[in-house]
């Protein structure tokens, strides 16, 4: 639900909704105004005192953006002491690259041996990447440079303006994360408007347009995403500040249903559209009032006025009256009558919900402390792993990469043979597989390239011009760091544009050779990187998919199980809504480990995968409706009934099994069981729901959707296996 009638042009509404939280925004604009804040003040001090000032304002810059962008720690005193120590561990850089940059060999082994712990006490935490990081950048500088000893204190005092810029940008003045959940909730209803809005234009169509179709189902995707960006914003401290009375799990509840709402009137009256349904005019009229009003209802504004919602839910009323007369004086076509219960199930629980959040928010009374816990299931998932760890491999792999890339950049940069090695250090950045060392390689080299030419262009162009050049460099830095997570190409494209100007102001001018030798490094050091991820411990795309994928059906297998306890047991159907946010995670990281395979050159070879990533995204959408198309008010207390269901779970708990069996690549040729026998028996004996006892067959539906996907992805794989 959101605030208002959005009347702009669907282009307007789109960028509006983009990024959530305003996320990328505020981190890459709190970096450059970190990088620009240490730059020019390192310069102004430095100018005064009459020392050189360029060299110590590029470290400065590189610590105060550093502070901002490699500080991962997962609570905020945490944060602090890493910003901290990034300054100790940058100026240990500074030191030691410096005092060895005579000794090449010294210098190799250190840069090595930085990038191997880099990796290795990652395990005990992201505070150690961090500060490994900003070592490797500061050895780097420092060895390329020469500083002398007299040198040194001018350098310590530009890295200590740096972290101190990053440390006030980060805690003192942005340091409320209040304003991140509040962004994110706005964009958050931003997006859920945009695509009301659109939903109201396919029931107002003349006709059906697959175009408008397609824009719908893009914006309910995009809509699930916010979902889970405010899930993941969610603490109780901050919503006590904002929202008082109301609960994580309220809140957490209220996001999930508006999700799902627009998801199931997306798929339901995208179906009533092309049966012609909405020729019936009074249908039409009402659809479209329930969704305005769902649309302009602000439910998380404590002034809000109840009736408004209290509307909502006499419209909902209304339909069901309406409908059930309509479907009494005729026989509506097949299917009509299920698709518009769907809709009155949700939209009626939807304001149901939402009387109760305000009814939280009016009273502001305190909130339980249970609500406050935070789940951390798998804080230790690593260390229980058998055998060497993630980390460990990686951390091998890196010396062995860290080694290669030395030698092969003397080969080709004597004079600068590091690049190299800074390249390979990278391309093994968040790659766990061989497929995602190849792809992000290939989009890092790809992106060198583009750079390159269009970076020499310019700097060409603007030499000669500091300001201008100073300018374009921090909007190079800007773009970078906030198109990282939407291209990586482009990422790698604006950081050697930067390169090219660096170039341009410390050596006074830029060479073709000299930008030439450094794409040629880059290309070297991505080769490096994917042929020690094949060789050395390689851990290849193809079993990190399937894991993938047992990993969902793991998470699925106690979604289902809790959800037919419930039948039996007084809990609430709606505290299984943090399932749907686990499985949409789950899902989400099934996509990116496919992501090299379904974009590289292994497309060929695994043509199933994409079938298979479609069938469990029709899973998720199927699992997640199984909650919320319907909340059950009452207990089941005929034991035949509860016979049947502990069947039901069992079968399904089986043919979970044979899936996975197949995914592992261990598959026994298990037998497969249907349900529909047990469906037969379910449906013959569920009460009617005039009788006040829950919608079994309503209930169970998508139970019978998820098992027939499952057979279908069972027989397809076993006819390839064959």
């Amino acid at each position: 639900m959101a605030t208002g009638r959005i009347k702009q042009p669907y282009i307007i509404r789109r960028v509006l909704a983009s990024d959530p939280g305003r996320k990328r925004l505020f981190q890459s604009g709190k970096a450059t105004l970190s990088l620009i804040t240490s730059v020019f003040i390192s310069q102004l001090i430095l100018n005064l005192l009459g020392q050189p000032a360029l060299l110590p304002s590029i470290i400065s810059g590189m610590a105060g953006m550093m502070g901002i962008m490699v500080v991962m720690d997962d609570t905020k005193k945490k944060k602090q002491i890493t910003t901290l120590l990034l300054g100790l561990a940058a100026a240990s850089g500074v030191t030691v690259g410096s005092l060895l940059a005579s000794e090449a060999v010294l210098v190799s082994a250190l840069m090595v041996l930085v990038i191997f712990s880099s990796f290795y006490f990652s395990r005990f935490g992201s505070r150690y990447f961090s500060l490994g990081m900003i070592s490797f950048f500061t050895v780097y500088l420092s060895s390329f440079l020469k500083l002398s000893p007299d040198q040194f204190p001018w350098f310590y005092l530009t890295i200590m303006i740096g972290i101190t810029s990053a440390y006030l940008y980060n805690f003192v003045l942005f340091r409320d994360s209040v304003q991140t959940l509040r962004r994110s909730m706005n964009s958050f209803h931003k997006q859920a408007n945009l695509t009301f809005q659109l939903l109201m234009e396919v029931i107002e169509d003349q006709e059906y347009k697959e175009s408008r179709r397609k824009t719908v189902l893009y914006n309910v995707k995009k809509l699930r995403e916010y979902a889970n960006h405010v899930s993941t914003d969610v603490n109780a401290n901050d919503i006590r500040e904002i929202w008082p009375g109301l609960s994580p799990r309220q809140l957490k509840l209220y996001v999930f249903d508006t999700s799902m709402l627009v998801a199931t009137l997306a798929d339901s009256l995208t179906q009533l559209k092309q049966d012609h349904a909405f020729e019936m005019k009074e249908i039409r009229i009402i659809l479209v009032k329930l969704i305005r009003i769902l649309q302009q209802s602000e439910v998380l504004n404590p002034k809000y006025a109840k009736q408004d919602l209290e509307e909502a839910k006499l419209v909902v009323q209304d339909l069901q009256k309406r409908t059930r007369a309509y479907f009494d004086r005729q026989e509506a076509p097949e299917g009509w009558q299920y698709l518009i219960l769907r809709i009155e199930a949700m939209a009626d629980h939807v304001t149901e919900g939402a009387l109760g959040i305000q009814m939280s928010l009016q009273s502001k009374a305190e909130v339980e402390p249970e609500a406050e816990k935070e789940e951390n299931s798998e804080a230790n998932e690593e260390e229980n792993q058998p055998g060497l760890k993630p980390t460990t491999k990686k951390a091998i792999q890196s010396i062995i990469a860290g080694a290669i890339a030395i030698v092969v950049g003397y080969i080709i940069s004597p004079i600068q043979p590091y690049w190299v090695v800074l390249t390979t250090f990278i391309v093994q950045l968040g790659t766990e597989t061989v497929g995602k060392t190849y792809l992000k390689g290939f989009e890092r080299s790809l992106g060198t390239v583009i750079g390159a030419i269009i970076g020499f262009g310019l700097a060409q162009m603007v030499s000669g011009q500091p300001v201008l050049e100073v300018t374009l460099i921090f909007t190079f830095i800007f773009f970078a760091f906030y198109l990282f997570t939407v291209s990586y190409t482009i990422m790698s494209l604006f950081i050697t544009m930067l390169i090219a100007f660096m170039y341009d102001l410390m050596l006074g001018g830029i060479s073709y050779q000299l930008l030439g030798a450094r794409v040629i490094d880059t290309i070297a050091g991505a080769a490096i990187a994917l042929g020690v991820s094949a060789f050395i411990f390689p851990t290849k795309t193809m079993d990190k998919v399937s894991d993938a994928f047992v990993d969902y059906l793991n998470e699925l297998e106690s979604y289902v199980t809790a959800y037919l306890s419930s039948f039996q047991q007084k809990e609430e159907v709606k505290n299984l809504a943090e399932y749907g946010f686990r499985l949409d995670e789950k899902l989400q990281s099934i996509e990116e480990a496919a992501k090299p395979i379904l974009q590289g050159p292994g497309g060929k070879k695994y043509s199933g995968l994409p079938r298979r990533v479609t069938v469990f995204t029709a899973i998720n959408y199927y699992a997640k409706h199984l909650v919320a198309s319907s909340y059950q008010k009452h207990v089941i207390e005929s034991e035949e009934m509860k016979d049947l269901l502990e069947e039901l779970e069992q079968v399904f708990t089986h043919n979970l099994q044979v899936l996975k069996s197949i995914l592992e690549h261990d598959d026994q040729e298990m037998e497969w069981k249907g349900l529909k026998e047990i469906r037969s028996k379910i449906e013959y004996l569920a009460p009617k729901p005039n009788e006040s006892q829950v919608d079994l067959i309503h209930h169970l539906y998508y139970i019978w959707k998820m098992n027939e996907a499952f057979r279908l992805l069972v027989e397809k794989e076993r006819q390839e296996l064959r």
